[in-house]
């Protein structure tokens, strides 16, 4: 009785694990596409912000914008690279990343960008552990 449990249980774990990895496929795709679009806004976004002077934080954000993305899609090669694992260090870079973003856009209150520049500091504080004590990928 516990065997045929036991196989059960197998069975189960290995239709969730694949339905996961069929959907994180589905999300690389889509993010390549994503990518793919972001690019060509950047482009559009420069050619038109060089010719007329105008305001470079919109292509910075969109520039940042564009490696959160390539991040989300880093992490989902990494995941498949190392035995469907997700590497803790991979989501403290894009804590970063989405944080150094907030600070670009929406940098009007100095209250706001010394707790999110504390923010950093704790993230780069735990990237700091988990690259000593946590065994690489």
């Amino acid at each position: 009785m516990f065997n045929k449990f036991n196989n059960m249980s197998k069975n189960i774990s290995k239709a969730i694990l694949y339905t996961k990895n069929i959907a994180l496929l589905l999300i690389a795709i889509s993010l390549c596409l994503v990518i793919f679009n972001e690019a060509i806004d950047i482009i559009q976004i420069a050619f038109g912000t060089f010719k007329n002077g105008d305001n470079y934080k919109i292509i910075v954000e969109e520039i940042i914008l564009f490696f959160l993305y390539f991040e989300f899609l880093a992490l989902i090669v990494k995941y498949f690279k190392n035995d469907y694992h997700f590497p803790l260090r991979y989501f403290i870079y894009i804590g970063i990343t989405a944080v150094i973003r907030l600070i670009i856009v929406d940098h009007s209150d100095p209250r706001n960008v010394l707790m999110w520049g504390a923010t950093i500091l704790l993230l780069s504080c735990s990237l700091a552990i988990v690259n000593k004590f946590v065994k690489h990928d």
